[in-house]
C-alpha cells in the first residue's frame, strides 16, 4: 500500500508541475508582464512543495514505523512470556511480527497462557500497525494538498520561483554531502569502537608484529586448539605479495597501452581498442575468480609440473612437480589483468592532458616521436601516472574474490609466489562468515584487520590525491 501511495504522490506532483507552469503563464499573460522566472520554475516550485513534505512522512513510516510498533508491543510483556528464557522471548515477538505480516510463525507451539498472550499481542500489534499506517497515510495526503495549495498561492509574475527552486536544489545537494560524510564517520567510528574492544583482549603489538595467525581463541575453553594466535604479519605479507605481482602485470601493460592509445593509435583504432580494453572493467570480480581457478591455475600448475620434469631428483624439480592450482602467482596475475583497464584509462587521460605545445616544441627541435614521449610527455605526466598507480595499488589491496578462489586460505609468511597465501580481506570474510557473536576476539579480529586495511588504503589514496593535485597545479 505504501508503494502505491508513493506512486500516487509522484503522479500528483507531476500534475502539480503542469498546473503550476500553466498558472504562471496565464497570470503573466493576463497582467501583460514578463515574469521574473520562467514558467517551468513555477511548476517545479509547486511540484516540490507537493512532493517533498509528504514524501518525508512516507520515509519516516518506512524507516521508523516498524520500530515504533515493536517498542509499543514489547513495552508490556505478559507474565507468561516473562517466564521464558530471553532467547525464547525474542522468538515469541518474532512470531507475533510474522503473524501480523501474514507470514508463518515458527514451529514453537503456544498453548495455555502463552496462547492467550500470543493472541493478545497479535491483536495489539495489528491495532498499532493500522493506527500508525493510517495516521501516516492521512498526514501524507494532508501535507500533499497543503503544500500544493501553499505553492499555488505564491505563483505570480513577480514571484522569484527560480531562486526558491535553486535553494531547494542547494539544500538537496548539501543533504547528500552530509549523508556521505556521516556514512564515512559511521564506518570509521564503528571500526574504531569494535577494534578497541579487540585490542583490549589482544595486544596491538602482538597483532601488528606477530607472525602466527590462528584465530581460534573464541572457541570453547575445553576445545583442542582454543589458544590461537593473532599475529597479522602473514596476512600483510600475503596481501602485499599478491599486490606486487598484480602491479607487475597491470603497470607496464596498462601504461604501454595508454601510450599507444594516446600517442600512436589512429582515431579508428582508438575508437575500437579503448572500448574493448574497458570491457574488462565491467567484468565482475567473481568471474575473474572463476577464470583464475578453472583456467589460469591449472595452466600454471601444468607448466611448473612440466618444468619440474626436466629436473628429476633435484629439490627444485620435486618442488615444482608438487605445485598446486592455488598460489599467489595465479591470484596476482589475474588481479593484474583486472587492473589493466583501470591503469590504462587513468594514464590515458593524464597523458592526453599534457599540453600539446610541449610535444610541438620537442618535435620542432628535431626530436623523434619516441624521444618526445620518453623525454617530454612521460616526465610531464609522471606525477599523474604515479597517482594512478597508487590508486590501482589501493584497489588491489582491497580485492577479495580473486584471492579467495585462486590463492587459498593458508596464512604463511613467505615471499614465494608459488605458495598458497591469504590476505587481509579474505580473512575478514572468513571471520565474519556464519552466525557469529561480536563478543569474542576471533570475531572482533575482523574489525582490527579492517581498521588496519582502512588506514593503509586511506594513506595510499591521500598520497595519490596529493600527487595528482600537484600535477594539476602545474599544468592547469
Amino acid at each position: 500500500m505504501t508503494g502505491y501511495l508513493f506512486l500516487a504522490l509522484i503522479v500528483f506532483s507531476v500534475a502539480s508541475f503542469m498546473f503550476g507552469r500553466s498558472l504562471a503563464r496565464r497570470k503573466a499573460a493576463s497582467q501583460g508582464v514578463r515574469g521574473h522566472s520562467l514558467p517551468a520554475f513555477s511548476g517545479w516550485f509547486v511540484a516540490i512543495w507537493s512532493f517533498i513534505p509528504a514524501a518525508l512522512i512516507l520515509f519516516v513510516l518506512v524507516v521508523f514505523g516498524g520500530r515504533v510498533e515493536n517498542a509499543i508491543v514489547q513495552s508490556d510483556v505478559p507474565a507468561a512470556v516473562q517466564q521464558l528464557p530471553e532467547l525464547n522471548q525474542g522468538l515469541f515477538f518474532q512470531d507475533v511480527r510474522a503473524t501480523v505480516n501474514g507470514g508463518m510463525a515458527s514451529t514453537t507451539v503456544y498453548d495455555g497462557e502463552l496462547k492467550a498472550a500470543f493472541d493478545h499481542k497479535v491483536a495489539q500489534a495489528k491495532s498499532v500497525d493500522n493506527t500508525i499506517t493510517l495516521g501516516a497515510y492521512a498526514l501524507t495526503f494532508i501535507l500533499a494538498l497543503a503544500g500544493a495549495a501553499f505553492a499555488y498561492s505564491r505563483v505570480s509574475p513577480q514571484f522569484r520561483a527560480r531562486n526558491s527552486v535553486e535553494r531547494w536544489v542547494s539544500a538537496f545537494l548539501v543533504a547528500c554531502s552530509v549523508v556521505a560524510i556521516l556514512t564515512t564517520l559511521g564506518i570509521i567510528l564503528s571500526l574504531l569502537w569494535e577494534s578497541l574492544r579487540f585490542f583490549q583482549s589482544v595486544s596491538p603489538l602482538d597483532f601488528l608484529f606477530g607472525t602466527h595467525w590462528s584465530p581460534q581463541i573464541a572457541m570453547r575453553a575445553d576445545q583442542v586448539g582454543s589458544s590461537g594466535g593473532f599475529g597479522a604479519v602473514p596476512l600483510f605479507v600475503g596481501t602485499f605479495l599478491i599486490m606486487i605481482i598484480a602491479m607487475c602485470v597491470a603497470a607496464p601493460v596498462g601504461l604501454y597501452s595508454a601510450i599507444y592509445l594516446s600517442e600512436y593509435a589512429s582515431p579508428f583504432m582508438r575508437a575500437w581498442i579503448k572500448p574493448v580494453l574497458e570491457i574488462l572493467a565491467g567484468v565482475p570480480t567473481v568471474v575473474y575468480g572463476f577464470f583464475a581457478a578453472l583456467v589460469v591455475g591449472p595452466s600454471f600448475r601444468e607448466f611448473f609440473n612440466w618444468l619440474g620434469a626436466f629436473m628429476p631428483g633435484t629439490p627444485m624439480g620435486e618442488y615444482l612437480m608438487n605445485v598446486q592450482n592455488q598460489m599467489a602467482l595465479v591470484a596476482g596475475v589475474v588481479m593484474g589483468i583486472m587492473l589493466i583497464p583501470f591503469v590504462s584509462s587513468l594514464s590515458d587521460d593524464i597523458i592526453n592532458s599534457v599540453p600539446q605545445s610541449l610535444r610541438d616544441g620537442s618535435l620542432a627541435m628535431g626530436a623523434t616521436r619516441s624521444e618526445t614521449i620518453k623525454k617530454v610527455v612521460l616526465p610531464a605526466a609522471l606525477p599523474g601516472i604515479s597517482g594512478a598507480m597508487l590508486l590501482a595499488v589501493s584497489r588491489a589491496v582491497g580485492e577479495t574474490m580473486i584471492v579467495t578462489m585462486a590463492a587459498g586460505l593458508q596464512a604463511k609468511t613467505t615471499l614465494n609466489p608459488l605458495d598458497t597465501v591469504t590476505t587481509v580481506t579474505v580473512q575478514i570474510v572468513t571471520l565474519l562468515t556464519g552466525d557469529q557473536e561480536f563478543d569474542s576476539p576471533k570475531t572482533l579480529a575482523a574489525f582490527g584487520l579492517g581498521l588496519t586495511l582502512f588506514a593503509v588504503t586511506l594513506a595510499l589514496n591521500l598520497i595519490a590525491q596529493r600527487i595528482v593535485q600537484k600535477y594539476q597545479e602545474q599544468y592547469d
